[in-house]
């Protein structure tokens, strides 16, 4: 049990699937919770950031997509990618860099995430975790709805209702709503860690910088 002086502190993870410092962030996020125990409640909600919006249903190849966006060399990119994967390591966290050739539009898994964070089971951090892990160690579509509806059913929301929204435009305004505050508030890179609305944190920092920031927060009450 949390004990009654615990400092519950909301946490606005805002990120994308496709994202990989989103997954070494989270990942140095939970190590930091867990070093600070019982003496923060941490209430998480997982908010939308696309970092590319237009990508097309059937994706893009990696190494192009990389090239044009950034001006990134293969050479280069293969170093980013490495620096990824060792990162990843580091933090328990499997990025096949083999299997994962392209970069998907994600939208729809934005969709799935903004429901399951309504639902109220406690299951909008499962679902995120599955979807990395789907992309970026299985190498599968996260735009994809037979992947969606699959992993949503995985970790124990309702599969059929998660194949009907995606076959429906529901939570799409919702969605673009809070994509929009987080663009006007002057959030364009991500991760981006906001916690009790004020406080930010950004990219994929290591457990220490959040455990830190965790401890002084909670402190200043």
């Amino acid at each position: 049990m949390t004990p009654a002086s615990a400092a519950t502190l909301k946490i606005d993870f805002v990120s994308d699937v496709s994202c990989p410092w989103c997954v070494i962030g989270l990942k140095s996020l939970e190590e930091a919770l867990s070093r600070v125990g019982d003496t923060v409640k941490a209430d998480i909600h997982f908010q939308p950031f696309e970092l590319n919006p237009k990508m097309p249903p059937e994706g893009q190849d990696i190494g192009e997509h990389l090239a044009e966006k950034y001006g990134s060399t293969p050479e280069q990119s293969q170093r980013n990618r490495e620096m990824i994967r060792a990162r990843g390591q580091e933090v328990g966290f499997t990025f096949s860099m083999d299997k994962r050739g392209r970069i998907y539009n994600t939208f729809d898994a934005h969709r799935l995430l903004h429901w399951a964070g309504e639902e109220d089971q406690g299951l909008q951090q499962a679902l995120k975790e599955a979807l990395f892990k789907a992309y970026f160690t299985d190498g599968e579509n996260p735009g994809a709805h037979e992947v969606l509806a699959r992993v949503a059913s995985e970790v124990g929301l309702d599969g059929d209702r998660a194949r009907a929204i995606l076959g429906s435009d529901e939570y799409a305004d919702a969605v673009r709503e809070r994509e929009q505050f987080y663009l006007q508030h002057g959030i364009h890179a991500v991760p981006a860690v906001i916690i009790n609305d004020t406080h930010l944190i950004s990219g994929g920092q290591p457990a220490e910088v959040f455990e830190q920031a965790l401890r002084q927060i909670a402190a200043a009450g």
